[in-house]
């Protein structure tokens, strides 16, 4: 249900310093708002029945009694309710009073964690009034139940996959071993955090990156509820900063100074593919956690989260432009390197004009330029043959005069009619022989190139090619170094755009300009009235979509079924669903039908979190069979 997402809440709630009744009311009054907006997890803040700024109130019998009193009435009026509410309050077990968290569903405590951590420095004194909960354990009698309390419990939806959650409380989270570490290792996907920090200049920046921090390390959800408004202002203000966090993103944050209830949808299924895949997550078998279970029914809820339609390109035009000098200077470095290794003084690029051999010819100019190494020493071939039109072969000549290189053309058309005669192939047959010749007459010539220049073949394919099998076997498939291997096409247009931004050659940036504006395509088949008469995404389906694809599928190994729901509420009002699910399954036939040309890459530069190469992050059989996740995408109606 809901394909491995669960919505939570961190809610604040005015409240009145000392008023459990007032408190406990407006607290229940929320819990209606999240379960109504199909959260079945909602977290408040540290003390909330009662006001963290009760100070030596805590001391009274009449308020703690009451405390208990209304946890009781939270409870009951939870009763029938799908969802879990963890409130605070002040308990006395064995002679002492602690600052814990309780758990709730329907109608019942579960269990009480107390605080682990008491700060007694500059604003803080909680250790005049509260005691560490650290080794404390047993069972404490609220009503006729016994409730398990202790820092080391771990609760588990037994009818969610991978969702279980532990507690911390406020200063346990800014201590160098937080508590909330052993509960990741014991077991916990989801972290709780009631808070009471107050408010200082700048305590927010650092807040959230502790919250963001720890949710990354831990490799969990984390949210964190925070006292706001309501609090006594004798000396602090509160300021209601809730965070909602996984795996060290932050997705959703409260405005300051402004009591508010904040949502997230929490993606479990993408925690436990961390966790699996994370060799250095090692769960701790040797801590000994409480197990609670807790059989919280799973609820249809709208799943609201933006799920990025471009999952490798970041959508800020800064951390774009920032993440495009880093690819190009890691794919510059590993051309560097491997050129100085060689003792190699030349590289050899094929040139079509097209977006792929236009990134290469760029990152090998840099390369060249990092070394020290005249322009010349770069054999930059344009070979038009059958499909090759004027405009990509006048942007290919202006591009290559342009960086310096050294201009070579050669006509492949004579040779492939050649050796069209010598295997008997009709040349008027458009069929795959006829494409593929033309590849591996231009593959050919480069090599050879490349050694009558003592020089080094620069592969310009990219990952989405090769993810897709678009490549011909022993033709442009093959090259002695591939810049763009760990680029996904998506990527490849920013990258080049970004290059033509910072140029100062105007006449450079208007030729890349231009390429960015052609359509992709192999240019293979005759040109129609002087047009590209072959686009490469009308064959194998749109390159946004299979990016998409190939990211949940390698980075988090998500099913067929979850992939396509997420494509749905990625590429809503721009595919229609039908479309989606066409080239997913294309996407799942080729990927594994063309494992073997991954099989036997060149070596290239990895960029980003998912690669394709068979010596790094994707070790696949060519023989792996493809049935079982086509039977899920068939049986999607």
């Amino acid at each position: 249900m809901n394909n491995g997402f669960v919505k939570v809440a961190a809610a604040t709630p005015k409240i009145k310093v000392g008023d459990c009744g007032y408190n406990g009311a407006q607290i229940c009054k929320i819990i209606d708002e999240v379960y109504d907006n199909g959260a079945q997890l909602v977290v408040f803040p540290e003390l909330c029945i009662t006001g963290y700024t009760c100070s030596d109130l805590f001391w009274q019998k009449s308020m703690l009694d009451m405390a208990k009193t209304h946890l009781q009435f939270i409870s009951e009026h939870c009763e029938d309710k799908e969802i879990v509410a963890i409130v605070g309050l002040p308990m006395i077990y064995r002679s002492k009073l602690y600052n814990v968290a309780a758990v709730i569903y329907d109608g019942e405590i579960l269990g009480l964690v107390p605080k682990t951590y008491i700060p007694n420095y500059s604003e803080f004194y909680e250790a005049r009034h509260f005691t560490s909960g650290k080794n404390k354990d047993g069972y404490v009698m609220i009503g006729e139940e016994e409730v398990p309390f202790g820092t080391e419990i771990l609760f588990n939806c037994v009818n969610f996959e991978n969702f279980s959650f532990a507690i911390e409380i406020c200063e346990d989270l800014w201590v160098p071993n937080p508590p909330s570490t052993s509960h990741a290792l014991a077991g916990a996907t989801v972290i709780a955090n009631l808070s009471a920090s107050d408010e200082t200049t700048g305590k927010d920046i650092y807040r959230t990156g502790l919250v963001s921090g720890q949710s990354a390390r831990t490799l969990s959800a984390y949210i964190y509820a925070d006292a706001g408004e309501g609090e006594s202002t004798t000396d602090l203000v509160f300021a209601g900063h809730n965070i909602i966090a996984e795996n060290g993103n932050i997705l959703s944050q409260s405005k300051r100074f402004e009591n508010q209830t904040i949502y997230a949808d929490i993606d479990l299924d993408r925690l436990a593919a961390e966790r699996a895949k994370m060799t250095t997550f090692i769960p701790d078998e040797e801590l000994s956690y409480e197990e609670v279970e807790v059989e919280l029914e799973p609820i249809d809820f709208e799943v609201e989260r933006v799920i990025d339609n471009a999952p490798f390109v970041p959508s800020n035009t800064n951390e774009r432009e920032k993440r495009c000098e880093e690819i190009l200077s890691i794919q510059t470095m590993g051309l560097k390197k491997r050129l100085e290794h060689t003792n190699c003084k030349n590289a050899v690029v094929g040139i079509s004009g097209g977006l792929d051999s236009t990134l290469a010819l760029l990152v090998t100019a840099r390369a060249f330029d990092k070394l020290n190494l005249d322009r010349k020493g770069i054999i930059a071939v344009t070979m038009p043959g059958f499909g090759t039109t004027d405009r990509t072969y006048t942007n290919a000549v202006s591009m290559i005069e342009k960086l310096g290189c050294t201009f070579k053309e050669v006509n492949i058309s004579e040779a492939t009619v050649l050796h069209m005669n010598q295997i008997e192939h009709d040349i008027n047959i458009h069929d795959v022989t006829y494409e593929n010749a033309q590849a591996r007459q231009r593959t050919y010539l480069l090599m050879d190139f490349a050694n009558e220049h003592n020089g080094m073949v620069i592969g310009t394919g990219d990952m989405s090619e090769l993810a897709l099998g678009w490549a011909t076997y022993n033709g442009d498939h093959m090259s002695m170094y591939g810049v763009n291997a760990g680029v996904p096409k998506t990527l490849v247009r920013h990258l080049v755009k970004y290059f033509s931004d910072t140029c100062e050659d105007k006449e450079l940036s208007d030729v890349l300009n231009d390429v960015l504006d052609t359509p992709v395509s192999p240019e293979l088949l005759p040109p129609k009235d002087g047009k590209i008469a072959q686009k490469t995404e009308d064959l194998v389906g749109p390159y946004e979509l299979h990016d998409f694809f190939l990211y949940y599928i390698l980075r988090f190994g998500y099913t067929p079924t979850k992939i396509y729901f997420l494509a749905k509420m990625a590429f809503k009002g721009i595919y229609h669903k039908e479309t989606i699910l066409k080239w997913l399954k294309t996407f799942y036939r080729r990927f594994f039908s063309q494992q073997f040309k991954r099989s036997c890459l060149p070596d290239g530069p990895k960029v980003g979190t998912v690669a394709v190469s068979p010596r790094g992050d994707l070790r696949m059989p060519s023989d792996g069979c493809v049935r079982e996740w086509m039977n899920q995408l068939e049986n999607i109606e």
